[in-house]
């Protein structure tokens, strides 16, 4: 396998990056894989020639550290989740080499839908395993020979994907508020949400979508404590109404409406039979989150028991889904106790 190294992307000018602990945190960088020999996907469309864009911290060792990142996340996990990151905690780079990598047919700088079909109008179907081939990859190329796995949401369904599909590279888990399976709940959330992007294209459907996802990704105790009563930011208007409105126009200035559909595609028919969950020998952190109603910590905890060698434990929150970054605190503490587990 060889690989091509490009360029890391330029910081934007009159932006000061980001520090911690008095260093700077290194730059975005680009590497295209597969430029001898093809990736097959899923679906039987071979790909040649895949960007992949991603965030290396700390010194390159053969053991790493790969986090895998939400449905609209990026390769800068110090940016989205900086509670677990940093000297002492769960994702030290003075101790451990970590890697993110935006996922294949993401909109953050890795080969987008458009360039994996561009004979389809950008529609071939991608599967989470077709992700996590391309992240196989990328820690080939940078000399990695065994790997720790952590991700939420739908990074959590990646790490059942690389327990499935990798398990001999994987020397521990950690799935954080995701199912081993889409439940048609959480399938239909996506299926509305794609409905409103293609009913109104160009971005106000992609803003409908991403308010109606923010409703699932908290929870009712989450909003009445935090968004109750009239909206500072524009009186006379409900504070849930604005803050709706905010978030569909943030998420709609940065990102592709391709990518939301084929990545939430993706998910929807991911999908671990239970003879595949008791197969995984690893051993495995699964963490429920109290009070989510997208992926409710039953179901979590459920398919949790399948696995012969994991521990369960439920973040008490009431913020929802999105407590894995709310109320990352506790979180930070199990997940390097059990990255780092006594000698």
């Amino acid at each position: 396998m060889t690989a091509t190294q490009e360029s890391p992307a330029p910081i934007s000018a009159g932006l000061v990056p980001p520090r911690v602990a008095g260093g700077v945190h290194p730059p975005l960088q680009t590497v295209i894989l597969f430029r001898d020999h093809p990736l097959l996907l899923d679906c039987g469309r071979p790909v040649s020639n895949v960007r992949v864009a991603y965030h290396a911290y700390g010194q390159p060792r053969p053991d790493a550290v790969l986090v895998t990142h939400a449905l609209t996340g990026t390769s800068a996990l110090h940016e989205w989740w900086p509670t677990l990151f940093g000297p002492g905690r769960a994702f030290d780079p003075e101790r451990q080499f970590i890697v993110c990598s935006n996922v294949l047919g993401g909109c953050a700088g890795s080969s987008g839908p458009a360039e994996l079909a561009p004979d389809m109008g950008g529609d071939a179907p991608l599967s989470l395993r077709d992700m996590v081939a391309v992240q196989r990859e990328l820690l080939h190329f940078l000399g990695v020979r065994r790997v720790s796995v952590v991700g939420g949401s739908m990074g959590g369904m990646q790490v059942y994907e690389w327990l499935r599909s990798y398990p001999d590279l994987v020397s521990r888990a950690v799935v954080i508020g995701a199912p081993a399976r889409h439940s048609p709940w959480a399938t239909g959330l996506n299926v509305v949400a794609r409905n409103a992007i293609r009913l109104a294209p160009g971005g106000e459907g992609l803003k409908v979508a991403r308010q109606m996802a923010t409703l699932s990704y908290r929870s009712p105790e989450s909003f009445a404590l935090t968004q109750s009563g009239e909206s500072r930011a524009r009186p006379g208007q409900a504070a849930i109404a604005s803050y709706l409105e905010y978030q569909g126009e943030k998420l709609q200035a940065r990102f592709c409406e391709r990518s939301y559909c084929v990545l939430t595609e993706a998910m929807d028919v991911f999908a671990l039979s239970d003879a595949e969950l008791r197969a995984i020998r690893t051993p495995v952190l699964v963490v429920g989150i109290s009070s989510d109603v997208l992926y409710p910590a039953a179901e979590v905890r459920a398919h949790a028991a399948l696995l012969p060698n994991a521990e369960y434990w439920e973040l008490e929150s009431p913020h929802g889904h999105d407590a894995f970054l709310m109320d990352a605190e506790t979180l930070e503490t199990r997940v390097r106790e059990f990255l780092r587990p006594p000698a």
